[in-house]
């Protein structure tokens, strides 16, 4: 299944983890500990994230990914 991250809105925990192939528990650990965006709650049973917000971690983690393939060169 292919997800496409939309330019605005919100995006739902199950979509992220289409696009940056990690756990649910390891995403909140990343969120607890501020690598990862902060959710908003839309309603009691209702968690999303800033669309914006996961576009730019999803180029942080590229370009994180790219400098530490430069540095084995």
């Amino acid at each position: 299944m292919q997800f496409t991250i939309p330019e605005v809105g919100f995006i739902r925990l199950r979509e992220i983890l289409t696009v940056i192939p990690i756990g649910k528990s390891c995403w909140w650990e990343g969120v607890k500990s501020g690598r990862f965006p902060k959710p908003i709650k839309l309603s009691v049973r209702c968690t999303a994230w800033k669309a914006e917000d996961i576009r730019h971690l999803i180029a942080q983690l590229s370009e994180q990914a790219i400098n530490e393939d430069s540095k084995g060169d």
